[in-house]
Parts: C-alpha cells; sequence; structure tokens
C-alpha cells in the first residue's frame, strides 16, 4: 500500500497536483472538506484529517473527549484532479470517530447497507438523473431563473435557451469529461431555467460519490457564468420542481439482471416486483430521507403547472413507462421518482435499498401495475392510489413510526436525522412568510 501511495504521489505531482481536497457529506447532503497537502497523502489514508466533530450536521460527537474528533479517511482510488481547482485534487472520505467508523457517517451508512447486499449476492447499480436551477439575483436582490430571456410557456427541449447557455453547458461537458463522467445528454427541463445533465448509472457507492462530485464541479462552474447552481426541490411557484430519479437496477453473483423478466408483469421478475413492493410499503418514511427539506413538498404536489404537467410523483403506484407514477417500471428496471436534489444522495439510496432488501423477503404483495395517467383520474374525480405525505413534518412522522426502515438504515443515522428536521419543521411553521403578510396583514 506504502508503495501504491507513493506511485500516486509521484503521479499527481507530476500533474502539478500540491493539494488534495478532502471531502466528506454531513446529514444534509452538503460537501464538505479542506484541503491537505499531498505530500502526507499515507496519513490522510490511514489515519484521516482531522475536523471537530460538533461542527458537522449530524455526527452526534460530543464537545470533548476522544469520540470529539470527526477524522475523514481518504479512498485513495477517487483521487483525481479537479479543472476548476488548479493543482488541486479531489477525494472522497470515510467519517470515522475514536479509530472506528462513525455511524451517522452517511457513506458508511450508505457502505453497511451494500454490504446487506452483497450477503445475498447481490450488487445494487444506480443512475441518476440530475436535475438543477440556474438561479441569479436581478437588480433588487430577488432570485430569478435562468438569464431573463427563458420564458417560454413550455419551455421543454429549449434550443434557443441551450444556445443562450452554450458557454455554460460546454463547461460543464469539458469539466465532467475531464472528472471521467460518461456523458450522455444535456437538455433544457420543463421549467424556466431548468436543466437536466445525464451521465452513465454505476455501482451505488461510486454513483452516490459520482453525483457529490457533480455537484461540486456544477457549482463551481454556475459561478464562473455568473449563475447559482440550484437543487432546490421548488424555486418557481407554477412551475415543475427539479427530482434526482435513481434508475434501480440488481445483479446476481454471475452478473446476471435480477429484475427484469421478459414475460412477467411490467418486464420485471417476482424479485423486482418484491423489491417495488418494499419501495411503495415504506414511501412514506422513505419519503423523510429522499425529499427531506419543507421545499421538496412543494414539489410533491399535485398542483397545476404552466407548462402543463408538473410530473410530481405524489401516488404511490408502479406502472410500466408510467410518470404519473411514484416508480416507473423501463426495459427491466426500476426509476424511483421520489428523491429530489436536496437529499443526502447517500441516505436517499441506503434506505431505498434497505426498504427493496425488506420487499425481497416476500412478505408483500406485488403491486398492481398501473396503465392509468394519474393526473387525469384525479381530475375526474376517481378513486385514487395512496398519496405520499404531504409535508415533512408528515414524512417525519413516517419515519418515526417504520420501526423496521429505521432500524435497516441505523438508528444512530436516524435519531440526529429526526432531531434535527423537527427543529427545521419548527423553524418553517414559526417563520411568518411574504404569503402570510399579503393576506392577512390588512
Amino acid at each position: 500500500m506504502a508503495h501504491d501511495l507513493a506511485a500516486t504521489i509521484e503521479r499527481l505531482s507530476a500533474q502539478g497536483i500540491h493539494s488534495v481536497l478532502a471531502q466528506f457529506t454531513d446529514l444534509h447532503g452538503v460537501p464538505k472538506g479542506k484541503l491537505v497537502p499531498l505530500a502526507l497523502l499515507a496519513e490522510w489514508v490511514h489515519s484521516g484529517a482531522g475536523f471537530a466533530g460538533p461542527s458537522i450536521w449530524g455526527t452526534g460527537l460530543p464537545r470533548h473527549g476522544a469520540r470529539s474528533e470527526y477524522f475523514g479517511r481518504l479512498a485513495p482510488e477517487s483521487l483525481r484532479p479537479l479543472p476548476f481547482m488548479p493543482g488541486v485534487a479531489h477525494a472522497v472520505c470515510d467519517g470515522f470517530a475514536g479509530g472506528v467508523p462513525l455511524d451517522t457517517c452517511p457513506r458508511q451508512v450508505l457502505k453497511r447497507q451494500l454490504a446487506r447486499a452483497v450477503q445475498r449476492g447481490l450488487t445494487l447499480w444506480v443512475g441518476i438523473e440530475p436535475e438543477f436551477f440556474l438561479l441569479r439575483r436581478d437588480s433588487e436582490g430577488h432570485w430569478v431563473a435562468g438569464d431573463g430571456e427563458d420564458r417560454l410557456a413550455k419551455p421543454s427541449y429549449d434550443l434557443k435557451a441551450m444556445h443562450r447557455q452554450r458557454d455554460f453547458l460546454d463547461d460543464m461537458r469539458a469539466t465532467l469529461t475531464a472528472l471521467g463522467f460518461e456523458l450522455q445528454q444535456m437538455d433544457h427541463e420543463d421549467a424556466n431555467g431548468q436543466y437536466e445533465i445525464n451521465y452513465k448509472f454505476d455501482e451505488a457507492l461510486a454513483a452516490a460519490d459520482r453525483f457529490q462530485l457533480f455537484q461540486l464541479s456544477a457549482h463551481a462552474v454556475a459561478e464562473r457564468h455568473g449563475f447559482v447552481y440550484s437543487g432546490m426541490p421548488k424555486p418557481l411557484a407554477h412551475a415543475p420542481g427539479s427530482g434526482l430519479h435513481f434508475h434501480l437496477s440488481l445483479t446476481d453473483a454471475q452478473g446476471r439482471a435480477v429484475f427484469a423478466h421478459a414475460s412477467g408483469p411490467m418486464g420485471l421478475s417476482a424479485a423486482g416486483l418484491g423489491f417495488a413492493a418494499g419501495l411503495l410499503h415504506h414511501g412514506d418514511a422513505l419519503a423523510a430521507l429522499c425529499a427531506p427539506t419543507v421545499n421538496s413538498y412543494k414539489r410533491l404536489a399535485a398542483s397545476h403547472s404552466a407548462s402543463g404537467t408538473t410530473w410530481a410523483p405524489v401516488w404511490k403506484a408502479v406502472g410500466d413507462n408510467n410518470r404519473t407514477c411514484l416508480l416507473r417500471t423501463v426495459a427491466g428496471r426500476l426509476e424511483w421518482r421520489l428523491p429530489d436534489p436536496s437529499c443526502n444522495v447517500y441516505i436517499a439510496i441506503a434506505a431505498t435499498l434497505a426498504a427493496g432488501l425488506a420487499g425481497l423477503d416476500g412478505e408483500l404483495p406485488p403491486p398492481e401495475p398501473c396503465d392509468e395517467d394519474l393526473y387525469e383520474r384525479q381530475a375526474c374525480g376517481l378513486p385514487m392510489p395512496p398519496r405520499l405525505p404531504r409535508d415533512l413534518c408528515a414524512a417525519l412522522d413516517a419515519l418515526e413510526a417504520d420501526t423496521r426502515l429505521r432500524a435497516d438504515v441505523g438508528e444512530a443515522f436516524c435519531a440526529q436525522f429526526l432531531r434535527l428536521k423537527r427543529a427545521e419543521w419548527d423553524a418553517w411553521a414559526s417563520a411568518v412568510t411574504d404569503w402570510e403578510l399579503s393576506r392577512y396583514a390588512g
């Protein structure tokens, strides 16, 4: 290992790298870290870069003692030069405290969940679809979407907007390609100022790491072009919000697809149906972890959109290529449409896998395929499938009540999550908004 690290230092030094951005992720899903010297790489790998534990959201670490220090142990295989920080390489860290893996570290939570899958001979693959807004402030300090010219009533695939943002998009292409992303497409999404960039799927841990690197890169590139990259789920009240859809598939020890069955319902095997049943059964609790902000539930609303549809996955149903359902089947895999970009991607994937594994245990009936447009069904006043929680408070209540999911994800993390998110809800509930003032003050 020492020889490998020495060779890594030599290789990166030859590329002009002098420092490493040691990055971890806090409970809220925000990348955090510090710069450390490349020459001391062995220390960062074996012992970790040190951080004050209580200064990081959700660690649960005390203010003194041996376990007050959070150590981020660097994963050397994740090292890669950052195009937007010359002389700096990026690396992902795992959280440790007192010399043992920290059970509230989101990356450690996901690794434990993946180990449960490996015990069953299964590997989880995830394709992540980031949607985001380019925001800026106008002369009066108000947030606006796009460049001011992005005003179409139905802006999906707007080529004029893409042409105006060609410098940003090409900068993203060059940056992500340099970081090893295999890009698949870029497009203008269904709201003004909203875009989506797709890249190749990966094994679940690598996919989560890659998304965090995507966010880090997008923030830097957007700022370079005068914008703020925003993963806020619903910044515009009368337009669709941003999702972070997960395309999920499992392979067995021989590399064979577990979910797919050509002649099965919706192209799914019994295992695929069982996994889907687990997601729907635990959907309310999963909402707290996959849609974890007050604003998330502005996206998860069956509301009118100026563009004609919100694509919001409100109802707990599964359908073959049916985007009005919470869960869409496509090409023998599952598209989980609940997560949004405000989630902690490690936790959202870990909880999704935990729910799916519970479904594989076969205790739940397979879900019935939905072959209707659920928005049209709602408009006709017909009975609807059960819907997701309407706000963060209800989702947190569901997570607290779901003892199976909490136990599988990890009680230590869930306790920290519930504590911080309850406080977030209380802060929102006590805030007085402009809407309230305009409606009630006079």
